[in-house]
């Protein structure tokens, strides 16, 4: 049928070009036929709001905010938040997702104004506000703004001529503790002058920030070139370039050093920003980059000094990114 269509359209088509006017009327193939299914795309009336949905046998999509989403069914009932399936006060879910029928499919989907009901079969109701279902899709999650940095090398950073924060100013103001974190979110590091050359203080300004991780070092520690542990760093050998707690299945996010006294030469420090060099690398040689954040490593750390009997492995790959939108975020 199609084959003698396509024919005979391809033949008016020639009479066309050669200057011949047919009129001639065609009978329209029946689409509904060719599909077991009907598709229909529900539309809402505001024309600002610019928001469509499509009911499929498997999954439920949305077009809203510039975005195409899918949801499985099943995860839009398990991700309830009625008082009956989530506590909102410990933001944990109640339901118990077990329960849940894998093959789920809602009775009805309804939209007031920019909230989507969801009445299930046991006639229970679900509602999400389109806002929040861009935010935790995972199309939305890929347009998500990635953290914005500044990648530097000697002469970037020296040039931008970042500030240092006093103490007292980074320990009583909101001024001081925001402008020691936007340094050190836009430029991997951040400067704290003036701070008195004390373990105590420095205990001190590091919970301004955070909670301090116990480690096998303890919570805090001092360290000196006495090899009183198992690491150079306790040697008098120079330190090149490289990233530390490699080893931890989740490596530190933020370290604190603060030079407590020194005696002689030496001792400076180098810092480099690891998420520059990757960016290089991304754009010099893509492969290699791809082969450093896909291909999971094994970092040890062994040490027998003394008391000190530790093992430790960390498994990953060199550079760590998102999935969803490709960002960097920890470099072992």
């Amino acid at each position: 049928m199609w084959c003698h269509r396509l024919s005979h359209l391809q033949s008016q088509i020639r009479h066309l070009l050669k200057g011949g006017v047919t009129h001639e009327t065609f009978q329209q193939p029946n689409f509904k036929s060719l599909f077991s299914l009907p598709i229909h795309w529900h539309h809402t009336s505001s024309k600002s709001l610019n928001c469509a949905w499509q009911q499929h046998e498997d999954h439920f999509e949305l077009q809203y905010a510039n975005t195409v989403m899918r949801f499985d069914y099943v995860w839009l009932r398990d991700h309830c938040r009625s008082a009956s399936c989530y506590n909102s006060k410990t933001h944990q879910r109640s339901l118990d997702t077990a329960s849940v029928d894998l093959w789920i499919k809602p009775k009805a989907i309804r939209l007031d104004e920019t909230t989507l009901f969801f009445t299930w079969p046991d006639g229970h109701v679900t509602k999400y506000d389109l806002d929040w279902l861009v935010k935790n899709s995972y199309e939305g999650q890929k347009q998500k703004v990635i953290q914005p940095r500044i990648l530097w090398n000697a002469e970037v950073y020296q040039q931008a001529q970042v500030p240092s924060v006093d103490f007292q100013s980074f320990l009583e103001t909101k001024e001081g503790l925001k402008m020691f974190l936007q340094n050190f979110l836009l430029y991997g590091i951040a400067f704290v002058e003036n701070v008195p050359a004390t373990q105590e203080h420095t205990e001190k300004l590091a919970e301004r920030i955070s909670l301090i991780r116990e480690t096998i070092y303890g919570k805090m520690w001092y360290f000196t070139s006495d090899f009183s542990r198992g690491d150079t760093a306790y040697t008098k050998l120079a330190l090149d370039r490289h990233t530390d707690t490699t080893y931890f299945q989740e490596p530190c996010g933020i370290q604190v050093f603060h030079c407590l006294k020194h005696e002689g030469t030496g001792g400076r420090t180098l810092l480099v920003d690891g998420f520059y060099a990757a960016e290089q690398v991304l754009q010099k040689a893509p492969e290699e980059f791809e082969l450093l954040s896909k291909v999971p490593l094994k970092h040890e750390y062994i040490e027998n000094v003394g008391e000190c009997h530790n093992h430790m492995i960390g498994v990953g790959p060199v550079l760590n990114i998102y999935p969803w939108n490709k960002e960097l975020y920890l470099i072992r």
